[in-house]
């Protein structure tokens, strides 16, 4: 599985982009970065766009990606996402005020984009792909709106992103029962300090990703994602020298290309 970093944050700024990842060039997790990291050459490759939930920094760009490809390829890009995230991006992105709805241009018949419902623990699969088809599974985990993680199979390898999350179970069930599993995906969004704001807003503290990782019983290299960008030094001293983890972890580095 070839899997590019387009950006691994919660914020936004000049250096921190937005949660969004590309699967062999064709395929994009989360749009918070796509038009920010990519190429127009390289946006038009795009023909699917996974959505965990409908928060900003894993939606901003979808507009944009939308219209930079208009016109260019014969078929419609899919957006999937769980049903209440498929009705608000269409409510809140696509509805002629905030942005057109691509849903009916050029027309209802031939449309620039087709959404697709993913049901919660109903696999599904991306064909064509050049690292061979792509089985997608949404597992819902615990955040302030409705949100979906994604177990991610290609051939023999499988990678879970958690996407946003606090505390939660499923997930970490999933893993331990993923037998093919090469990398775990989870967020670290707040220090330790604003521990009273996570837990409002469903987010992770080093002091709680340490407490969720103890329900991780395989051995898989874990990369931490979603760091929020004035907190950047201050959770990275925390989560690498400062807190007791269960197991090692490893920064999501933004713009690499991991080989899973």
């Amino acid at each position: 599985m070839d899997f590019r970093v387009l950006g691994s944050f919660g914020g936004d700024s000049p250096v921190c982009r937005m949660t969004s990842f590309l699967i062999d060039g064709a395929v994009v997790v989360d749009a918070g970065a796509i038009t920010r990291a990519l190429s127009i050459d390289e946006q038009r490759k795009i023909r699917h766009v996974l959505i965990s939930h409908t928060h900003m920094d894993h939606t901003a760009t979808l507009p944009f990606l939308i219209e930079n490809i208009f016109g260019t390829h014969p078929e419609p890009v899919s957006i999937y996402c769980a049903k209440r995230a498929l009705g608000a991006v269409r409510r809140h992105l696509f509805n002629n005020d905030t942005w057109p709805d691509f849903t009916r241009i050029p027309d209802h018949v031939e449309p620039s984009v087709r959404f697709h419902e993913i049901v919660a623990e109903e696999p599904f699969t991306i064909t064509g792909l050049p690292g061979g088809d792509l089985e997608i599974t949404a597992i819902p985990v615990d955040h302030i709106v409705p949100t979906t993680a994604f177990l991610l199979r290609q051939g023999s390898s499988s990678v879970i992103f958690t996407s946003d999350t606090g505390p939660t179970d499923r997930i970490w069930q999933v893993a331990n029962q993923t037998t093919d599993l090469k990398a775990l995906i989870t967020e670290c969004s707040f220090p330790n300090r604003m521990q009273a704001v996570a837990d409002i807003s469903l987010h992770l503290t080093p002091k709680t990703l340490a407490a969720e990782l103890a329900k991780l019983d395989c051995d898989v290299p874990v990369l931490v994602y979603h760091f929020k960008p004035p907190y950047v030094d201050e959770l990275r001293k925390e989560l690498f020298s400062e807190t007791a983890l269960p197991c090692s972890v490893e920064e999501l580095v933004q713009d690499r290309t991991y080989q899973f």
